[in-house]
């Protein structure tokens, strides 16, 4: 099975120096993010996030099913992710690895079981039809930090996609094509991201946003999710070095401060986009013949 290439004795060597004196290769601080890059496809529901070399490309689907049996209000939320050998020739086709799998459990956490969607706002009829929302993450480049990516653009693409409006009558469902009624955005209960931080030194140094070679040279990683209101969903310590109860409490009081960011960095772009699409003010009249 193959594997990410490891870094050299020399190259390891002069990372964890370099760390030591709190310098880290790419010249960022201790405690900052790579240059986020967010951008919207054509479609509602694609969004491309670009964190140094890493690129995530996540696209958000929706189709009409029945409920699980014991959930007949609820509608279904899945996350799905796809790496790709174009990502890294670590990752093989038809092969899950374990950094996939930790990837879909920790993102699974984070978003659908911190329910930031309203699966009830997904029922149409209870027991019968309710919307099945699918977000899939490609992976198109690996340079560290997948989690963080992928939080950022399936988290984006929910704000940005719009569901078909849904007419019902008795029995039946009338979904309404985009000519007929504008489509509708869906219910966020919060929006909670991932900040990953990697330790080093015994675990009482801590890096955010690990790059590649970070992660390899690590002694350990933590994730944190949160809103913007401070509120934890998850912590996790992914292995390694024990760390102390005050090192732990810094990763949080950290996260917390650079998920403030990254909503304020998803919030602008939305804004952007929107703009872009409201041509001559199109977009308010659709809302408006809606209403009527």
């Amino acid at each position: 099975m193959p594997r990410e290439a490891d870094p050299s004795n020399n190259e390891r060597a002069f990372i964890l120096e370099a760390l030591q004196e709190n310098i880290r290769l790419d010249g960022r601080a201790l405690e900052s993010f790579r240059d986020i890059q967010l951008s919207f496809g054509d479609e509602y529901g694609v969004a491309d996030v670009r964190l140094g070399k890493t690129r995530v490309l996540a696209r958000i689907s929706a189709s009409l099913t029945a409920p699980f049996p014991d959930r007949k209000f609820d509608g279904i939320f899945t996350i799905t992710t796809e790496l790709s050998p174009m990502a890294s020739p670590a990752f093989e086709v038809g092969r899950q690895t374990e950094t996939e799998t930790l990837l879909s459990r920790l993102l699974e956490v984070a978003l659908r079981r911190s329910s930031a969607l309203s699966t009830e706002s997904l029922c149409l009829l209870a027991g019968s039809k309710v919307w099945s929302l699918t977000a899939t993450c490609h992976i198109l480049s690996h340079d560290g930090n997948l989690l963080d990516s992928c939080c950022i653009a399936v988290l984006a693409a929910l704000q940005h996609y719009r569901i078909p409006d849904t007419t019902v009558r008795g029995e039946e469902v009338v979904v309404h094509s985009v000519a007929e009624r504008n489509p509708v955005p869906l219910a966020m209960l919060h929006h909670p991201l991932c900040v990953t931080m990697a330790l080093f030194e015994s675990g009482e140094k801590m890096v955010v946003d690990p790059t590649l070679r970070e992660q390899q040279c690590c002694e350990g990683e933590v994730v944190v999710t949160a809103n913007k209101h401070g509120e934890i969903c998850q912590i996790a310590k992914l292995g390694g070095v024990p760390s102390d109860a005050l090192v732990l409490l810094k990763c949080v009081d950290v996260a917390v401060a650079k998920v403030k960011e990254l909503d304020a960095l998803i919030a602008k772009a939305l804004e952007r986009d929107a703009a872009k699409r409201d041509i001559g003010g199109l977009m308010a009249e659709l809302s408006a013949e809606n209403a009527r």
